[in-house]
């Protein structure tokens, strides 16, 4: 080999070496973020084959239960500590898809994501407060609701707080990208815009909502819980409003290098979660037993170990 064909040789090696470090060096933050289950081929490439909102069985479940889909960090503990509460129930299916979305699922008698279809309808329920009363006058779905847990509203930044987010305010900035839930399904975004009209009125909300969705400042997210930390995270989003569990969650759980910016308490706006169980669920026993479970206080502590605060 010649002197000049070793040296481009050498290099090309040495920049493919490079390249392969720092690919390998850069952090990965994508989702699932829960454990997965045990047993079988484990199998997943994202962003293309992976399912973060379906969990468990979804073949002939014993109970079903659709979460509003910023809970999804509780999902783990609490399906394990329900099963051993109740080892009756070995196959559970749970959605944590926005609450919208599930709602439509319901309606349509099916949920397709990609090639697949889902056709269960679930045993229990959960949205916020004003959701549940809106369907239940709808639809009549259910046959019981309970209040179970509040989350006040928080602005999620990269660690360092690089664009110096002081509160809602700054999000009308045109140099600050804005990660934010599509009020199309997303039930936080009603929560948020009216915590923008207490920060700054209507001209706040319309900026934020229309000025910065036209130029493209403005996100408007699919599935605000996954979306809009990852875009923080990525670098493509400077500030995005989340219920603060979901900020608790990647600085405190993850230890992602995420902060929080809090909102006042008279700006802020605070959901109260409510569980159903619905009139026509496939497992009635097995809906009852899992909210009577989530009553107690073995559910309860696992919901304030994730940061939600009790209704009372």
């Amino acid at each position: 080999m010649q002197p000049f064909r070793r040296r481009a040789f050498a290099h090309a090696a040495l920049l493919l070496l490079c390249m392969s470090a720092s690919a390998t060096d850069k952090p990965d933050f994508l989702p699932p973020w829960n454990p997965p289950p045990t047993g079988g081929v484990h199998f997943s490439a994202p962003p293309v084959d992976a399912i973060a909102d379906l969990h468990g069985d979804v073949v002939d479940p014993q109970l079903t239960v659709f979460f509003a889909g910023n809970q999804f960090m509780v999902v783990h503990d609490l399906l394990e500590a329900f099963r051993a509460a109740h080892p009756e129930y070995r196959r559970i299916f749970v959605e944590t898809l926005p609450p919208g979305i599930l709602a439509r699922q319901i309606e349509t008698g099916s949920l397709v994501m990609g090639n697949l279809r889902i056709a269960l309808q679930p045993d229990v329920y959960t949205a916020g407060k004003g959701a549940i009363a809106e369907r239940q006058r709808q639809h009549g779905w259910f046959a019981e609701t309970f209040d179970y847990a509040r989350n006040p509203l928080a602005i999620l930044v990269a660690r360092g707080n690089p664009k110096h987010i002081r509160g809602l305010a700054d999000l009308a900035r045109p140099d600050v990208r804005v990660s934010m839930p599509n009020p199309a399904w997303e039930g936080i975004a009603r929560q948020i815009q009216a915590s923008y009209r207490k920060a700054g009125g209507e001209a706040l909300d319309k900026a934020v909502m229309q000025t910065k969705v036209a130029d493209g400042s403005t996100f408007l997210t699919h599935i605000h819980h996954r979306q809009s930390p990852l875009r923080v995270l990525q670098g493509e989003s400077d500030a995005a409003p989340v219920w603060s569990t979901e900020a608790y969650f990647q600085q405190q759980i993850l230890r992602h290098p995420v902060e929080t910016v809090a909102i006042p308490a008279q700006q802020n706006s605070v959901a109260t979660y409510t569980a159903a169980r619905m009139k026509e669920a496939p497992h009635p026993e097995a809906a009852r037993d899992f909210l009577a479970f989530m009553r107690g206080p073995q559910a309860q502590a696992i919901y304030r170990k994730y940061g939600f605060q009790p209704v009372h």
